[in-house]
């Protein structure tokens, strides 16, 4: 299938569609006129990108993690060093919440202050 027909069926924009194989997620093969073809597969890949994004992973963990990915629901086989990965990037996202809600209390305390 061509990349328009992939942004179709997959609710995802040409432009995002490129980027994921710019960054190494997708792959597209090209057809005698140079456009992109994709296969059956690109659907799942592309759903699987979709879910590990909204997990807040960036395109470099996704690329690593995409080689454990099964099944449209990104289902992932934890090797080892995936695991590491995830566990740091869960860290890491604690350490963000952590700073937000700090955040979020000073500025609340400045409304107190005020009288609401």
């Amino acid at each position: 299938m061509r990349i328009g027909e992939l942004a179709e069926r997959t609710g995802v924009s040409t432009r995002l569609l490129r980027y994921y194989e710019e960054q190494g997620l997708l792959v597209a093969s090209r057809d005698g006129n140079g456009y992109r073809c994709y296969d059956g597969e690109a659907l799942v890949r592309v759903r699987q990108i979709r879910r590990l994004l909204g997990a807040g992973l960036n395109t470099e963990v996704i690329a690593s993690a995409l080689q454990c990915a099964r099944g449209e629901e990104a289902h992932l086989d934890l090797c080892p060093e995936l695991a590491e990965v995830l566990h740091r990037e869960l860290t890491a996202m604690d350490d963000r919440i952590g700073t937000l809600q700090r955040r979020r209390s000073a500025l609340a305390g400045y409304l107190t202050e005020e009288g609401g």
